[in-house]
C-alpha cells in the first residue's frame, strides 16, 4: 500500500509514519511539506490514501483538497488537523475529503479511519454525523457564507492576528488581506475585528 502524508512539522511526519507502520508494516509511506508539493505528488503518483493537514503555508489544504479530487475524484483523501471538526469537517467533507480526523486523537483513530475510508465510506465521528443530519442547507449559518479561503482569513482575525501578519502566514499581500476583511465583514454582517472575535467564541471557532 502507498501512503502519502502532507504537514509542515516534520515531527508530526514522523510521528505519524510510525503509527502508520504500526497499523501497515509492509506500506509504503512518503512524505510533503507543503500544499504545492502534495498536489504535485498526488496527481503524479499513485496512491492507495493520502493524509493532510490543512494549515500549511502558502495555499491551505482545502485548497489542495479541492485540486487533487478534482483530478482524482476516487482517491481516498483523510484530512488530518488540530482543528476541532466544528471549524473545518464539514467543509472538508464538501470539498471532497473521505474523512475528518483530529490529530489529538490520531493515535486511537488513524489505521480504523484508513481502513473505513478505504472500504469507500466516510470516516466522521457520531457528533459531525448529527451535525450533518441537522444542519439546513436552506438556512446556513453565518460563516458558512464564507469561502475557504475567507474562513481561514476570518479563524487569523479572531485569534487576533494582525492584517500584516495573516498576509506573512498565508503568503499573501496585505491589501489581499484587507479585501478577504471587508469581505467576511460584509457577507456576516459584522461591523469590526471585535464582532469576528465575538461570533467566533460564540460558536466555538477558535
Amino acid at each position: 500500500m502507498k501512503i502519502l502524508i502532507a504537514d509542515d512539522h516534520a515531527i508530526v511526519r514522523k510521528g505519524l509514519k510510525q503509527i502508520l507502520l504500526e497499523g501497515y508494516p509492509f506500506a509504503s509511506v512518503e512524505e510533503c511539506s507543503s500544499a504545492e508539493e502534495l498536489i504535485n505528488k498526488a496527481i503524479t503518483g499513485k496512491w492507495d490514501v493520502v493524509i493532510t493537514d490543512i494549515s500549511m503555508p502558502g495555499r491551505s489544504g482545502l485548497d489542495a483538497l479541492q485540486q487533487i479530487h478534482s483530478a482524482l475524484p476516487k482517491l481516498p483523501i483523510l484530512i488530518l488537523s488540530m482543528h476541532p471538526e466544528e471549524q473545518y469537517a464539514i467543509r472538508a467533507l464538501k470539498a471532497g475529503a473521505s474523512g475528518y480526523c483530529s490529530k489529538d486523537f490520531a493515535e486511537e483513530e488513524l489505521v480504523t479511519a484508513i481502513q473505513k475510508i478505504l472500504a469507500g465510506k466516510k470516516y466522521i465521528t457520531p457528533t459531525l454525523a448529527e451535525t450533518l443530519l441537522t444542519q439546513s442547507e436552506l438556512n446556513p449559518v453565518l460563516h458558512e457564507r464564507l469561502s475557504d479561503r475567507e474562513f481561514d482569513v476570518f479563524q487569523l482575525l479572531a485569534s487576533g492576528k494582525s492584517v500584516s501578519e495573516i498576509a506573512d502566514l498565508l503568503s499573501l499581500g496585505s491589501t489581499t488581506i484587507s479585501t478577504y476583511r471587508a469581505r467576511i465583514l460584509e457577507k456576516m454582517n459584522l461591523k469590526n475585528n471585535t464582532d469576528i472575535i465575538r461570533y467566533a467564541l460564540d460558536n466555538k471557532l477558535i
